[in-house]
């Protein structure tokens, strides 16, 4: 089972540095495809992953001076209070009209992070407007993560370029410190309710930390234009992964009904 989860934590590491996201939605398939995990299983050993990894980013990032902590501070405080929410709209909301919604939102934002430049440098100013729009930016987060299974960093990145005037390299290394809180919080409840091992995601984790130095490393020497188109290729590749669990949730539950 090692050489698996060494792979895919390397995997996952390499992205979470490259371009400031948790790297689960890569680590969930692959946790299921090469070490024959069940989808929640494979989740929760993500999300464990997921919080050393993202530390050692943000440590990359901080020693070059491109992390907003004041916002990555706000932006988790809205994460960590979104992401029990959109656990309990799962139970309750049809489903099936979210997921397609959100797929659509990221097919829009990988389109925009291809198409129009990507800025190295940015301004950014706090002020009494975007601290309430850095923390309802966390809580649209939280939200997404409870409802969907993917991490913030998908949705950070090119929000806090978009709205918030960050450039590519701020924005990253913010999002990985606003996520670090809120994979703990999420970690501690998969433990304590006996859905993660937590030795398998520390042996995933560990491979991760290790590639996210070389993730950060090349995020610094990759121009911000093709930083931009590569994160939009890696969005496509999410909403493909997300629209194959759609329809296969879809299909699951027409059977379900027919039987």
């Amino acid at each position: 089972m090692i050489p698996p989860l060494l792979l895919v934590g390397a995997v996952g590491g390499l992205l979470s540095g490259l371009f400031g996201v948790g790297g689960g939605i890569i680590m969930v398939p692959l946790l299921m495809l090469l070490a024959r995990m069940d989808q929640r299983r494979a989740s929760a050993t993500s999300l464990v992953a997921i919080a050393p990894s993202a530390l050692v980013g943000t440590i990359g990032y901080g020693l070059q001076g491109q992390i907003a902590w004041v916002a990555g501070a706000l932006i988790a405080v809205g994460a960590v209070v979104g992401a029990p929410i959109g656990a309990k709209l799962l139970r309750v909301l049809p489903i099936v009209w979210l997921r397609w919604l959100f797929i659509a939102f990221l097919l829009l934002v990988a389109v925009r992070m291809i198409l129009v430049e990507t800025p190295r440098d940015g301004s950014f100013e706090l002020g009494v407007g975007p601290v309430i729009g850095l923390i309802a930016l966390g809580l649209f987060m939280g939200v997404a993560s409870g409802l969907f299974g993917i991490g913030g960093g998908v949705i950070a990145v090119p929000v806090l370029i978009a709205l918030f005037g960050f450039g590519d390299l701020l924005a990253k290394g913010t999002s990985l410190l606003a996520m670090i809180p809120t994979a703990l919080s999420g970690s501690i409840a998969n433990v304590r309710a006996k859905m993660v091992s937590v030795r398998d995601g520390l042996i995933v984790g560990i491979a991760a930390s290790v590639a996210s130095f070389g993730g950060v490393a090349l995020a610094f020497i990759i121009p911000p234009q093709l930083a931009g188109i590569l994160f939009g290729a890696l969005l496509i590749v999410i909403v493909v992964l997300l629209s194959v669990r759609a329809i296969r949730a879809q299909r699951a539950a027409r059977d379900g009904d027919a039987a």
